[in-house]
């Protein structure tokens, strides 16, 4: 017969002491003697103590929760982003006790970041963008709750992790303008994200590294609708671009349909590359050439990032150099 777990209360009991006394020695906290606390130890290793999450979080003020911000906004092509990221956290908070909850924001509204927060409900944030103007980082850092952003920031005081993204948009852009395509174009989304202006720089960086030249008239950002993405493609044609980098895949389909719907071939016509990789590009003809990345290694740092803050740790910000350039027909 499998014998009942024993309490915090038995063991106190047993060994004739109070159950806070039990508690200081379980977490190792707190003013005890160092005779007490071994005893303390030794009968629960003995009859097989495990302390309940709840008590646990109780000795040690923790909740043994993170929260996982996700912006409101964000449609249904960034959800395998998001999966991704998740999946990668939850590797590593799952080892370590923590469960995960999702807390919703929707632009300035961060009421529900607030309210976890203020109400004690998880000990730590990832944030899985960063803004230009974040009003979540801002939120975050003025009371000196712990927390990581997925993306980058010229603030010092956030902790950030990301993929080498300059370096990566520059590599596949001075590769596509020294195939004798000069004339190339960005189409981008919205610039109070940093990850645009980071894009949007490994580009023009790119493009001096192949010799060619940087158009204004052919960049165009803050872009979200296909309405949109039919006029640009027309002026595109008009100026006689020979190839057009999306910075991320839901731009990349938007474009690549308007092409279909106006009879545009690709890459007879024009070619077309995208900075970022996903299934929304998995079935697209011709396939696309593209930046991969890893987003479940990439989830998988932010939450070990985020628990060693937890643990009063130093922790720097961090990129992760790692990312493939693949070459497919939409550039040949």
């Amino acid at each position: 017969m499998k014998k009942n777990r024993i309490t915090i209360d038995d063991v106190a009991k047993a060994l004739g002491i109070s159950k806070t006394t039990v508690s200081r020695a379980i977490s190792g906290r707190g003013r005890i003697g160092e005779d007490t606390r071994e005893r303390v130890l030794e009968y629960i290793k003995e009859n097989n103590y495990r302390p309940s999450p709840i008590a646990k979080g109780l000795a040690e003020k923790r909740t043994y929760n993170i929260a996982v911000v996700w912006p409101i906004d964000y449609g249904y092509t960034d959800l395998p982003f998001f999966h991704r990221c998740v999946a990668g956290m939850n590797r590593v908070t799952s080892v370590q006790g923590y469960d995960i909850l999702i807390c919703m924001v929707k632009g300035d509204d961060i009421g529900e970041l607030e309210r976890v927060v203020e109400y004690h409900k998880v000990d730590g944030v990832v944030l899985t963008r960063t803004l230009v103007k974040d009003p979540a980082a801002e939120y975050l850092l003025s009371c000196g709750f712990p927390f990581v952003a997925i993306g980058s920031s010229d603030d010092e005081d956030i902790v950030t992790v990301d993929n080498d993204h300059f370096r990566a948009c520059m590599e596949i852009t001075s590769i596509l303008a020294t195939h004798k395509t000069k004339k190339i174009a960005l189409i981008g989304g919205d610039t109070n994200h940093v990850i645009t202006q980071t894009r949007y720089s490994g580009f023009v960086g790119g493009m001096k590294k192949a010799g060619a030249e940087v158009k204004d008239e052919l960049i165009r950002l803050d872009v979200d609708s296909e309405r949109q993405v039919s006029e640009i493609l027309s002026e595109y044609r008009r100026h006689g671009v020979e190839c057009v980098i999306c910075m991320d895949d839901m731009l990349c389909d938007m474009f690549l349909r308007c092409c279909r719907n106006e009879g545009v071939t690709v890459p007879r016509d024009i070619k077309v590359a995208s900075f970022y990789d996903s299934r929304l590009l998995d079935n697209a003809d011709p396939p696309v050439s593209a930046l991969h990345f890893e987003d479940m290694g990439l989830g998988q740092k932010a939450a070990e990032m985020l628990l060693d803050l937890i643990e009063g740790k130093k922790v720097s910000k961090e990129l992760i150099s790692e990312y493939d350039v693949i070459l497919k027909g939409s550039t040949k």
